[in-house]
């Protein structure tokens, strides 16, 4: 167990605060948590915010006072940090922000497309996992992947890729890749450019473009980024995934999921680009096996 406590030194309350983490897993924090008494209200995406009365009998329980930047650099260190950048309160910002960069003078597509992503019933594929696809695109072409004959279209595709979401996999992608054509000729782009951004939201029901599809492998990549995140960012997603098919019994999701994993595992490469394979095929495959052998019944 690697369950970290800070110094009570945050003000708030009439009192001052410590922050309880674990440097493993949020699991391991929660189960940490729960024995010592405290509410899942103090939970706040990474730790929980303990007051100084508590603070002698967390350490008394096993928490390992740190000072707090040593407790940052672990926590940051372990991935089970949510970054600042992904923090509700930050998100629609940035998000607006690279909109606007990218297509600016079309506030109505953006508004719709945030209500969208911001629909309470999604866990996994909400703006963080939108904000992630966008920053993976733009890791993928710092490092020199080509983009295909429409430089916007990646991009687009990313803010459209799960714009529709009602968990039916291959009709959400081809409900967004309708609504692509619907919105963008509102904002005048040519029906050359929509074509290709609808082209590749269809592309990411089975993340299979053909070898010479620029665009498409970029996407893909992008989309598939999440499959080599460190372990307890990786386990974060598993868990978001599972609370998006919360009305799927544990049995179907483990056979539903199982498949899934084997097909990815099947796959000769997870990844079409070179800077995809190269950052990302070996973390993603070592992810997906362990998270297989851990299902009931495989």
């Amino acid at each position: 167990m690697a369950i970290l406590i800070d110094p009570p030194l945050w003000p708030a309350h009439g009192t001052v605060f410590s922050h309880l983490v674990s440097d493993v897993s949020v699991e391991e924090l929660h189960a940490f948590a729960a024995a010592a008494g405290l509410s899942r209200r103090a939970f706040d995406r990474d730790h929980y915010d303990v007051p100084l009365r508590r603070f002698d009998g967390l350490v008394a329980a096993g928490a390992h006072p740190v000072p707090a930047t040593e407790l940052a650099r672990r926590l940051i260190r372990s991935g089970v940090r949510v970054p600042a950048h992904q923090r509700p309160e930050r998100l629609q910002g940035v998000l607006t922000d690279a909109w606007d960069r990218m297509l600016p003078g079309c506030p109505w597509i953006a508004s719709e497309l945030m209500e969208r992503w911001s629909e309470p019933h999604r866990h996994y594929h909400d703006r963080a996992h939108l904000l992630a696809v966008l920053r993976a695109l733009d890791l993928l072409c710092s490092r020199g992947e080509a983009i295909g004959a429409h430089p916007r279209a990646p991009w687009l595709a990313a803010w459209f890729h799960d714009a529709v979401y009602a968990g039916v996999a291959g009709r959400d992608e081809e409900d967004s890749a309708r609504l692509a054509e619907e919105l963008l000729p509102t904002a005048g782009l040519p029906t050359a450019e929509v074509d290709e951004v609808a082209r590749l939201v269809r592309l990411t029901a089975d993340h299979r473009p053909a070898g010479h599809d620029a665009g498409g492998r970029l996407l893909c990549d992008a989309d598939l980024e999440v499959l080599a995140r460190p372990g307890p960012a990786y386990r974060r997603y598993v868990s978001a995934v599972r609370r998006d098919y919360a009305t799927v019994s544990d049995a179907d999701f483990a056979r539903g999921r199982a498949a899934v994993l084997r097909s990815l595992l099947d796959t000769e490469t997870l990844f079409g680009t070179t800077s995809g394979r190269d950052l990302w095929e070996e973390p993603a495959r070592n992810n997906l096996a362990i998270e297989l052998a851990g299902l009931p019944g495989t």
